[in-house]
């Protein structure tokens, strides 16, 4: 196809030219829309045959609060003439449809009242049926989509020192049980989303060629909503800086505008 490794040469640098740019077009058109506009369009994007994505629709789901995701749905409906909830239903199967579509349904108290009593009954709820690995119960389903992230935090806290274990500890017993990483991701999302971000830039970053469009996602979603966070969370877990770990794996506008995002001076 190529007469000389020259032309190679050539065509191999346009294409990464075209992609740089087409990725730094994406960053910019993401982080300049309306956060209920952009996660109206990245749960579009993530029904798609091509981008779909369970894993987004839940960290849209999760990572919001109530009000949030309302605009997101209003924006959505708005832009394409459906529900959020319709297309997720449609879209997803089995037992994942089970957990996406209570979970973009939903719309949770954001107050600090819990009720104790109700924390321990639930606990012991979850912890039996995790023990008897029925992890799509309806149970288990209804006490994760609909609890406020307070109420849910005194569950697992509950959980934890009635049982013996973290929740996702013992949601681990089958570590390639893809339905299980989501839901390990869902209780993370909701009780430390600092923690979830961390891992999806580590894992972004550190995937064979990167995985740009995560980077992307992640860094223009949480720029101006807990960055500062998710960069001390990266620093423990990686011992390097977020901004040192961008640099080394980006270039071009394309990195300059990542680092500008997260805050970054020199990296």
């Amino acid at each position: 196809f190529f007469c000389n490794s020259f032309e190679y040469y050539v065509f191999f640098n346009l294409l990464r030219f075209l992609f740089c740019f087409d990725i730094l077009q994406r960053a910019v058109l993401l982080f300049t829309l309306d956060p209920a506009e952009r996660d109206a369009h990245l749960a579009n994007e993530a029904t798609k045959k091509f981008t779909s994505s369970n894993w987004i629709l839940m960290e849209i789901a999760c990572s919001r609060s109530s009000h949030e995701l309302l605009n997101v749905k209003k924006a959505y409906h708005a832009r394409y003439k459906k529900s959020l909830e319709e297309d997720v239903a449609h879209h997803t199967t089995g037992e994942y449809r089970k957990l996406l579509v209570p979970l973009v349904s939903a719309f949770r108290y954001e107050g600090e009242e819990v009720n104790m009593t109700l924390a321990k009954s639930e606990a012991k709820i979850l912890h039996d049926k995790i023990s008897d690995k029925h992890y799509t119960d309806e149970e288990v389903i209804r006490i994760v989509s609909t609890r406020s992230k307070a109420q849910l935090n005194a569950t697992l806290n509950h959980y934890n020192t009635s049982f013996g274990n973290a929740i996702n500890k013992d949601l681990k017993a089958d570590p390639s049980d893809e339905f299980l990483k989501l839901l390990r991701a869902v209780i993370k999302c909701f009780t430390t989303p600092e923690q979830y971000f961390e891992k999806v830039l580590r894992q972004a970053i550190n995937k064979l060629g990167s995985d740009e469009w995560a980077l992307t996602r992640v860094v223009t979603t949480r720029a101006e909503v807990d960055m500062v966070r998710i960069k001390e969370a990266y620093q423990r877990r990686n011992s390097i800086p977020l901004e040192q770990a961008i640099a080394k794996d980006t270039s071009g506008d394309y990195e300059k505008f990542l680092l500008a995002l997260i805050g970054a001076g020199d990296a």
